[in-house]
């Protein structure tokens, strides 16, 4: 839905408790997913820009360190007016939010139909205009299953490392602060977006072996995404902990591979 209740002291607290006891840090909240700030349609555009808004005091309110946005579909426009619109977008949510240490992360893409964000050059361009029209502080969340789809080949060491240099080159890696960790039901380069689980898709048990290994990516943290089903997110959470400590390959050949 497009409007969300608001929060009462107490969940926040209460919240506040869990994060602490438990040490869940950092806090990552996603953006709900009708938001679609690169619309140029007057409607949808006017509910995404005061529903980002919501988003953005709910995540202040609440202590999270990041709001994670996808960029949206540009449909009816070029990709440039796409990127601008979304942008535009990003400002006038913001406006009058004191956002302090909140980090928004613009999330990559499969690119299916009108799609922003499923090249590299589109993040970084969505980041080097916001940063000329907003005070947001903006990094990046990268979700494997749509860099796989999008036609990264980070199944294969070779296309894990190329793919990582050119994230490195074009998005910088201290701006990629989290990952979506999700197999691909899709093969490489098809642009659907059909999220597997860990190890059952096209990326593969020894693909998410070196993406957990990798050292540009040993300390960012890893969130599941993977097919709700009872029992999957325990399953799931289990295979990513013991693939991130078997020793397919030796530190020394990873870091070759970076």
């Amino acid at each position: 839905m497009w409007r969300a209740r608001d929060l009462r002291a107490e969940e926040i607290k209460l919240l506040r408790a869990a994060r602490e006891r438990f040490d869940l840090n950092p806090l990552a909240v996603h953006a709900n997913y009708l938001i679609n700030l690169a619309s140029n349609e007057p409607e949808i555009r006017a509910k995404s820009i005061a529903a980002f808004r919501g988003e953005l005091q709910r995540a202040v309110a609440i202590g999270a360190e990041y709001l994670v946005l996808h960029p949206g579909s540009y449909r009816g426009q070029s990709v440039e007016e796409g990127i601008a619109a979304f942008v535009l977008g990003l400002r006038d949510a913001c406006r009058g939010v004191a956002t302090g240490s909140l980090m928004v992360l613009i999330e990559n893409t499969a690119g299916a139909g009108a799609q922003l964000g499923s090249r590299f050059e589109e993040l970084q361009s969505i980041r080097d205009l916001a940063r000329d029209l907003t005070d947001l502080s903006l990094g990046y969340c990268l979700d494997t299953c749509h860099l796989f789809a999008a036609g990264f080949n980070i199944a294969a060491a070779e296309g894990l490392r190329s793919t990582l240099r050119s994230a490195g080159e074009l998005l910088g890696f201290n701006n990629i602060r989290l990952v979506h960790a999700n197999d691909s039901q899709a093969p490489l380069g098809k642009r659907i977006d059909r999220h597997a689980n860990i190890g059952e898709g096209h990326i593969g048990r020894e693909g998410f072996h070196r993406l957990l290994r990798h050292p540009r990516l040993r300390r960012v943290p890893f969130i599941l995404e993977t097919p709700a089903k009872e029992g999957n997110d325990r399953r799931n959470l289990d295979t990513l902990k013991a693939l991130a400590v078997m020793r397919l390959t030796t530190e020394r050949q990873l870091m070759s591979e970076g």
